[in-house]
């Protein structure tokens, strides 16, 4: 049973490093302007579910133990209301596409 515990831990350390990695490259200004909280405090959230999920992932606490569980919850919040507001504003700097499409 500790197996499945573990992997399901890794699983979430995956995600909550997903996160992560996908709000570095957002712009901060995408975050605003959909409305959502500063990129700033995104990446303190971000990075904080990063230590409870590596502290999981690495069994210095239990995956039962709330850290994990808020850590990974923090991050599913991120992918599943934040991340796809502020990724139709692109990832800053200049592109080829225009309001509809590659031009």
């Amino acid at each position: 049973m500790f197996y499945v515990f573990w992997a399901v831990a890794i699983v979430a350390f995956v995600v909550e490093i997903w996160a992560f990695v996908d709000a570095v490259r957002r712009p901060a200004g995408a975050y605003t302007a959909a409305g959502k909280l500063t990129k700033q405090l995104w990446m303190i959230i971000l990075g904080v579910a990063l230590l409870f999920g590596l502290a999981g992932a690495v069994a210095l606490v239990s995956i039962i133990q709330m850290l994990p569980v808020i850590g990974f919850i923090a991050a599913a919040v991120y992918l599943a209301d934040v991340r796809p507001a502020v990724r139709q504003y692109g990832r800053g700097g200049s592109s080829s596409s225009g309001p509809y499409g590659p031009w």
